[in-house]
């Protein structure tokens, strides 16, 4: 999975992954074990029962900090292996990305990618990212990345999914799938 911050996110369409949506202007992707993707689901309805609760949904920011506590939490208990990618959109503070690794730390990032082509795909975005891409030079970027996973790695994903996270909402963009599900 790639993320780039503002304005784009693409990830690994593979069956044992999942994306959920927290809510219209945040997504949230997560990397883990089968008995890892409870994490994500508790930690969805937790934040929806927080908006019932109160009437206002959580920021980005501060539903990464209770993913991040959660996290903690169960990883003195039953840990969990999983990595969290949290991209939203805040009308008060703009674009936000956050990373929460299986051991529960926390960074807010401006890209962010996790798995074996998460390698491939950083050199990538540290050499083309700059802070103020438009969504087509971030979409062109990612598709750079997608390109060079696909020859570098010897096992490469073939399913690939582009999302815009923006003042817009979250959306899927465009799939690149070379084999059928």
């Amino acid at each position: 999975m790639i993320a780039l911050i503002p304005l784009l996110r693409i990830e690994m369409v593979i069956k044992n992954q999942k994306s959920e949506r927290l809510r219209r202007r945040r997504i949230n992707r997560e990397e883990g074990d089968k008995l890892s993707k409870s994490i994500t689901n508790l930690i969805h309805k937790n934040v929806a029962l927080y908006q019932y609760r109160n009437g206002i949904p959580l920021t980005t920011k501060a539903a990464a900090n209770f993913m991040r506590g959660e996290l903690a939490t169960a990883l003195r208990k039953n840990p969990y292996m999983v990595n969290i990618v949290l991209a939203g959109y805040d009308k008060e503070t703009g674009p936000s990305l956050y990373f929460i690794d299986y051991i529960a730390t926390l960074h807010k990032v401006d890209k962010a990618a996790f798995g074996y082509g998460s390698y491939f795909a950083l050199s990538m975005m540290d050499r083309h990212y700059h802070p103020n891409m438009t969504v087509d030079e971030a979409i062109k970027l990612a598709e750079q990345c997608i390109e060079e996973i696909r020859s570098r790695l010897v096992v490469a994903p073939q399913n690939f999914v582009i999302k815009i996270v923006d003042q817009d909402g979250a959306r899927e963009h465009s799939w690149f799938r070379t084999t059928k599900d």
